[in-house]
């Protein structure tokens, strides 16, 4: 007989949570152009917890006697037209891009979530009520939505992220009821039912957990759009409000003298481009690394 060493350590396999993990970054390191987008996401929000701290001028002060200055080494990216430094202003407004991106977003897959897992999951009156709410959202353009909904509730940074959430939610809802109603017919599923499971941990435990990839693509993907309706709504004066240094506000104050100061808007406006493009890249990248009929 074969001798047994009782002090021998037990190797414990990894997790199926690490294996997927590191199949997804191996993937994710293959795309560049996701990497890029990666890298520079990172950057954002290091440059908005660090950058405020690093700034040397004030954000909402006005220097009227510093109107209008073109870029240089004492103002980077120049000033406005109330002598207020536009590379401060930039750098203070990546945390409040970030905030109503990653906040509107979070409440409205949410809401889309919890709607989109009931209605697949319990399908029948239940489903056909809830999807006809949400094809009454999605009958909408996002934007003229949520333009609708900050005109109700009045212009400011809350009400554009309800506003930003609520024409979010049908998107999550119709995704997650499609991957639901997929799941839901797979055998584990009935075998966990046989044994007594309720619905709530059958949804919590067993199909919420395998549907999560088409959700984290969705969310990423929805930042860029989030950012993006965000900036146009400030623009049009109905969200963030003078003198917060909200990009899409800065564009709308520097829109009467881009022709004689140009770098009024080119910077704010470069700075939306340069968000929306990361997360749009980035979430090209992570739905090809999460999808599991691509090989290596």
């Amino acid at each position: 007989m074969a001798e047994t060493t009782p002090n021998q350590p037990v190797t414990k396999p990894p997790s199926p949570f690490v294996e997927n993990f590191k199949t997804v970054m191996k993937k994710l390191k293959k795309n560049k152009a996701a990497m890029i987008g990666g890298y520079m996401i990172i950057f954002f929000f290091l440059v908005s917890i660090i950058g405020p701290w690093l700034t040397v001028h004030p954000v909402t002060t006005p220097d009227l006697t510093n109107r209008f200055a073109p870029p240089s080494t004492e103002n980077w990216f120049g000033t406005d037209n109330f002598g207020r430094d536009i590379f401060t202003r930039i750098v203070h407004g990546m945390s409040i891009t970030l905030y109503i991106g990653f906040a509107s977003v979070a409440i409205g897959a949410f809401f889309g979530v919890l709607i989109g897992v009931i209605s697949g999951y319990y399908g029948k009156k239940i489903d056909s009520v809830l999807m006809r709410i949400m094809d009454v959202l999605l009958a909408f353009p996002g934007i003229l939505l949520a333009l609708a909904i900050v005109t109700v509730l009045g212009g400011s940074l809350q009400n554009v992220v309800i506003a930003v959430a609520i024409f979010s939610i049908p998107m999550f809802a119709r995704i997650v009821r499609g991957s639901t109603l997929a799941v839901r017919k797979l055998e584990y599923v009935d075998a966990v039912r046989a044994l007594g499971a309720t619905d709530v941990r059958i949804i919590f435990r067993h199909i919420l957990p395998n549907i999560m990839s088409p959700i984290i693509v969705q969310a990423t993907l929805r930042i860029a759009t989030a950012v993006l309706t965000a900036s146009a709504l400030s623009y049009l004066g109905l969200g963030a409000q003078p003198p917060t240094p909200e990009w899409g506000a800065m564009l709308s104050d520097g829109r009467a003298y881009m022709w004689d100061s140009l770098h009024l808007t080119l910077f704010p406006g470069l700075a939306i481009v340069a968000v929306v493009l990361a997360f749009n890249i980035f979430g090209d990248g992570l739905r090809d690394a999460l999808d599991p009929k691509l090989k290596d």
